[in-house]
């Protein structure tokens, strides 16, 4: 092969790829009551949290600097969901049979979709993080703290993402895809998201400390409030490496699988 026809194929990759990203970006500025509901719903679970449940839960500490690492994991979560959904409704409605016939890589489809999650997940996330200080979060982290939790944060993304196009592409339909993202929603709250996990019954307390959300709040906590880690920053980034590498690998085969002839 040579130099020019690998540089030609890379030149088609990014652009085939930019073009989705677009596409997908365009199609989430018109489907805005998605975005809203991704920045709503976890406003109204820290404000109850916080103002309901906050006073009577005792985390040695403010309960809102405790509980906005978890509810920043909560909003990723539900801005992953709506890639499932919006895979699935390309797979079903025959988007999918258009594109296969114009000269577009595969790998583009399911790459445009990740990248508007993700971009989805910045804006939802700073609006939330804006949210919680005017409600009297107060984080200590210093500019090196700061980039090495949104480092943490954009990983954990980028693999709840992908593995959300995955999910979405083995969907029927759009409402089961949601309903097989349920679990990406629901995770965190068997967590130390809201409580610690030291005052849950020991058999959900074994759930709670070997689950991948835990190790990721627990870093993000200790980086924005100084809280101990105890080690977790190790833990959380092979959670987020080994769920990026899974999800990548199973929802680009499951994407071929899906749409060979």
């Amino acid at each position: 092969m040579t130099t020019t026809a690998v540089h030609g194929g890379a030149r088609n990759a990014v652009s085939d790829s930019l073009t989705m990203i677009g596409r997908s970006v365009r199609l989430g500025r018109r489907n805005a009551d998605t975005l809203v509901m991704s920045i709503v719903l976890p406003l109204l679970m820290m404000s109850l949290f916080v103002y309901v449940f906050g006073g009577a839960i005792d985390t040695g500490t403010r309960y809102i600097n405790y509980v906005v690492p978890g509810i920043i994991l909560l909003c990723t979560g539900y801005g992953a969901a709506s890639t499932a959904m919006s895979v699935a409704h390309d797979m079903t409605s025959g988007m999918i049979d258009r594109l296969r016939s114009l000269p577009i890589r595969s790998s583009a489809v399911l790459t445009g979709h990740v990248t508007a999650s993700v971009a989805r997940n910045l804006l939802s996330t700073t609006v939330v993080v804006g949210a919680a200080v005017a409600m009297g979060f107060r984080p200590n982290a210093t500019i090196t703290d700061w980039m090495q939790a949104a480092g943490l944060l954009l990983l954990y993304v980028l693999a709840l993402s992908w593995l959300a196009a995955g999910l979405g592409v083995i969907a029927k339909s759009v409402e089961s895809a949601s309903t097989l993202s349920f679990l990406m929603l629901f995770l965190p709250y068997l967590s130390s998201a809201f409580v610690p996990t030291d005052t849950m019954p020991s058999f959900l307390r074994a759930v709670s400390d070997n689950q991948p959300i835990t190790p990721v709040i627990e870093t993000v906590r200790g980086l924005l409030t100084g809280t101990p880690t105890g080690g977790t920053g190790r833990i959380a980034l092979a959670w987020c490496v080994g769920l990026l590498v899974c999800s990548f690998t199973s929802a680009a085969w499951l994407y071929r699988r899906r749409t060979r002839r």
